[in-house]
């Protein structure tokens, strides 16, 4: 069946067959025709393919969708799966006969150890295998991925969930196979791996990242124990570990209490502190280390100094990306939020080449910044975002908030940030902010360009509507621009009759449609319960008002 034309025939015996009734007779060949209507997924992973790549569909008269598969279904007719274990590996090498579709299995057993690995990439090469899919099993994937990439092969990633077998039926010998055999048909969702030099970034990223996490509680345990030991710097100093704070603190845990001096500790405090002496003696008098407080202190300082060097230490290896990456960490620092920092570990999450992603809607999806599709029924259970990007989507959202923070110099985030507050609040803006500005870093790396999108200018330069008139405004208007106290208040009293006798027309009206929308009731009100109803001036004034209003402007 033909469906690249518009019109395809159908044998009658076929048309019966599938339950398919016309009103006409059929033709002379025996048959109908039925008009078919081409249409293209949005998407890639559009709801109406069958497999990644686009098939044409038709849709008959009665509603029926027909989707056509590709030519074949087999995608790679010598592949290989492997499920990984930390002793053992399960290798299974999948050989297709194009002919009759008909799979053999080559099934062996492997062990982790690296020679063990490397006699398991000769093996898979004996039988010409290039593309190889494994789980990813805890940390235990990444020396297999490794030396399988050393050796030539293409190993690919994929998540458990994908890949798993039904219940009753697992084995490490029947995952193997149900790996293969998923893989040669590319129903296996693959994972993002970037390249060697990229997994290197990352790494170096997460673990400082990591550090900085520690290095945080490590400050708040040395705050907690200033509190229990009646030390409230924190309460004089803006930055309890700034010079003048830590300066005090180590004079106090290496000395005495008969022996602290208040002269020596006023003489540590920087010049540029802004409290007075009064203040910090006050804030020091009365303290008393209980306990192991001292020795606590003492250790969290080391333990503090430590991480500072192992921070610095991964400072001067990234120092090399730097210099590597310098041009595209200069395209994104033009992005009003993102630092030479938060630009590397972008990259470190993202990689620098953008054509693994099909489209910028596939890498926020990979990010967890696009809203889930759960439907059931013609129903939207929920749109909420995806679990994933733990590293970038974080970034990202402090990125957002940076960036709507510059409301003058560069207001094109903000302008959207209100514009999106107003409609889904605070949290749901951030993220489409979070969002709008990867897929300005996708476009920035593939097209190496600055950042300046397309509707910069609209958005910059967009003006607020103009405020409602009412007698607040006006009143304000009329005061700024000088006018005495007596034509003020004629205006005043005259937009006050003009609002009582509009209220008075329309009330009428309101009352007549309140009574038909509510059902009569019987209820008995004290007059204390009673409360007169607020008036408020209409949205719009009369023109008579409008005209004595710019009659005292102008006389002015």
């Amino acid at each position: 069946m033909n469906i690249s034309n518009t019109c395809v025939w159908i044998p009658a015996e076929m048309a019966v067959n599938a339950g398919i009734s016309f009103s006409s007779a059929p033709n002379k060949k025996g048959g109908f025709f039925m008009t078919a209507s081409k249409s293209t997924p949005k998407y890639p992973c559009d709801e109406r393919m069958y497999f990644l790549t686009n098939p044409e569909n038709m849709t008959f008269d009665d509603g029926t969708r027909v989707v056509t598969s590709p030519k074949t279904d087999i995608k790679r007719p010598i592949c290989a799966g492997i499920d990984v274990h930390k002793s053992i590996l399960v290798a299974a090498v999948c050989v297709t006969d194009m002919e009759s579709l008909k799979a053999v299995f080559y099934v062996r057993q492997f062990t982790t150890s690296n020679s063990d690995v490397r006699r398991l990439a000769k093996w898979l090469l004996g039988y010409n295998v290039q593309d190889v899919c494994m789980e990813s099993t805890g940390k235990y994937w990444i020396p297999v991925y490794d030396i399988l990439e050393q050796n030539g092969l293409r190993p690919i990633l994929t998540h458990p969930k994908y890949v798993k077998q039904a219940k009753g039926r697992k084995t490490d010998f029947r995952d193997a196979i149900h790996i293969a055999s998923l893989f040669r048909m590319d129903l296996v969702v693959a994972s993002f791996i970037p390249p060697a030099d990229i997994r290197d970034l990352r790494e170096l990223c997460r673990y400082r990242l990591k550090l900085t996490y520690i290095r945080t509680s490590e400050k708040n345990r040395y705050q907690n124990s200033m509190t229990v030991s009646k030390v409230r710097l924190d309460s004089v100093f803006t930055d309890p570990f700034g010079k003048s704070a830590t300066n005090i603190m180590s004079y106090l845990i290496n000395t005495d209490p008969e022996n602290v001096s208040d002269d020596v500790i006023l003489h540590l405090v920087h010049k540029g502190c802004k409290s007075s002496p009064e203040e910090i003696l006050d804030s020091i008098h009365g303290y008393e280390f209980i306990g192991v407080q001292r020795d606590k202190l003492k250790i969290i300082n080391m333990h503090l100094e430590d991480i500072n060097k192992c921070i610095a230490m991964i400072d001067q290896k990234l120092q090399y990306y730097r210099r590597k990456y310098n041009g595209i960490i200069q395209h994104l620092t033009t992005m009003i939020g993102v630092s030479v920092e938060s630009a590397l570990y972008i990259l470190g999450e993202i990689g620098a080449d953008m054509s693994v992603w099909h489209d910028s809607a596939s890498l926020s999806s990979w990010a967890g910044l696009s809203p889930a599709n759960n439907a059931s029924a013609r129903k939207n259970k929920t749109t909420t975002i995806g679990k994933g990007g733990h590293y970038l989507k974080p970034l990202l959202v402090q990125c957002a908030l940076a960036a709507i923070k510059s409301t003058k110099k560069h207001p094109y985030f903000y302008n959207k940030y209100i514009s999106l507050k107003k409609r889904r609040g605070h949290k749901k803006a951030i993220i489409a902010i979070a969002r709008k500005m990867l897929v300005s870093i996708y476009h920035m790396i593939r097209e190496n360009k600055d950042f300046r999108p397309i509707d910069y200018d609209k958005v910059v330069t967009c003006k607020q509507s103009p405020k409602e008139l009412n007698l607040k405004n006006i009143i304000k208007f009329l005061g700024e621009r000088g006018v005495d106290a007596n034509t003020i208040r004629i205006v005043e009293k005259q937009c006050s009759q003009d609002a009582v006798s509009q209220m008075a027309a329309v009330a009428p009206a309101d009352k007549k449609e309140q009574e038909k929308k509510q059902p009569k009731t019987i209820t008995e009100t004290t007059a204390t319960e009673q409360k007169p109803a607020k008036r408020r001036l209409p949205k719009s004034l009369p023109n008579k008002t409008k005209s004595l209003v710019q009659l005292a402007a102008a006389t002015t």
